[in-house]
Parts: structure tokens; sequence; C-alpha cells
């Protein structure tokens, strides 16, 4: 199956040693098996490849961003920004649920999807 009829995720990182990227990198590895069907995943040095981070905002540790047929697809996780999804994510069922939501979401046409679970409050104690 190729890329055209997969969602694409890309993970973009300016250090690959560092202790955020590392737990993103573990999380979608162990779920690129799972998700081989209907999406797959890259990972991306954006110190390494530059080009892309003026584009999309790429300024933190983590980024991973969602693509389909060449198609920036955003996903609103309630924390305001829709573009890409820039924290660590460590739940790997969490993971592919937001991953097989956006690819519903795309082979439908839709452009944005609301992510399955609410995100806006995840830093309140």
């Amino acid at each position: 199956m190729s890329e055209e009829d997969r969602l694409v995720v890309i993970r973009f990182a300016p250090k690959e040693d560092d202790k955020d990227t590392m737990k993103m990198d573990e999380t979608l590895y162990k779920i690129a098996e799972r998700v081989k069907n209907f999406a797959v995943v890259y990972v991306c040095n954006t110190t390494e490849v530059p080009d892309f981070n003026t584009m999309y905002e790429l300024y933190d540790n983590v980024t991973v961003m969602f693509f389909f047929r060449n198609k920036h697809m955003m996903c609103d996780f309630g924390t305001g920004n829709n573009n890409k999804l820039n924290w660590v994510l460590e739940d790997k069922q969490e993971m592919i649920d937001i991953i097989e939501e956006i690819y519903r979401g795309a082979k439908k046409g839709r452009g944005l999807v609301i992510s399955p679970k609410d995100y806006s409050t995840r830093h309140r104690y």
C-alpha cells in the first residue's frame, strides 16, 4: 500500500537524543506495525532538514504532523493549535485513536478533524 492511500505521520524534532523526542519515537515505533494498513510514520530532524521550520512553525522539542494525499491534515485537540501535536504522547492507544480518527476524516475529504480526546486541560493538576 502506498502513501497515497495512507495517512503520513511525520515526527519533527531538532535533536534525536532529546528525552521528549526519544519518548515520542518509542510510542510511534511501538504503534507503527498496528497502523501500517492506514498510516505510515516518518521522523525528520529539523536541524538537518530546516526547510519546513518556518513554514510549519517547528519550534518545539517534538512536533507530530499529519498529511493525506499531499495535504496537511489538521486536528482540533482543544489546545488552540489545530496544525500539530506538539507534546509527548506516551499512551499508544491514544496515539492510534488520533491517527485513526484523522485517517477516517481524511478519507471523507475533511481538512479538520476533532480529536477523540480533549487535551485542553492536560496541564491542570
